[in-house]
């Protein structure tokens, strides 16, 4: 009956162990994968060339067409990046009075940890490009 138990019981260490061995496997594929080896974010120009080849793609555009569409990208995307440039000091300015206020209700041992969490925020903002 021991031997019964104790094989038992060796089993399931067995399992355990696999089972551990298949979820830290799985953990540094997605570690790995999805968030290191992440794409980096894409110059307008890379975008506004993914946009023409994808729509040449799905309407089966001429040359003359391809290049008239990439001007015409071209040209929103200078517009929006106007656009952002004049409204980025107002969303700031309302981005850090929100963290002002949610500063305010937090007791001083949640300060830190919200300091750390806003550090992270940004430096993903920084590295997506928004």
């Amino acid at each position: 009956m021991e031997t019964s138990t104790s094989r038992k019981a060796i089993l399931w260490i067995a399992v355990v162990f696999v089972f551990g061995l298949a979820l830290g496997g799985v953990g540094g594929y997605y570690v790995s994968h999805r968030i290191y080896a992440a794409p980096a974010p894409q110059t307008d120009e890379a975008k506004r060339a993914h946009r023409v080849e994808q729509l040449t793609d799905e309407l089966n555009l001429t040359s003359a067409q391809q290049q008239r569409l990439d001007q015409i990208l071209a040209g929103a995307q200078g517009r929006y990046r106007a656009i952002h440039e004049q409204y980025q000091p107002s969303i700031e300015e309302v981005r850090q009075k929100a963290r002002s206020e949610i500063r305010a209700i937090l007791t001083p041992e949640q300060k830190p940890k919200f300091e750390l969490f806003l550090n992270r925020l940004d430096e993903e903002r920084r590295r997506s490009g928004r």
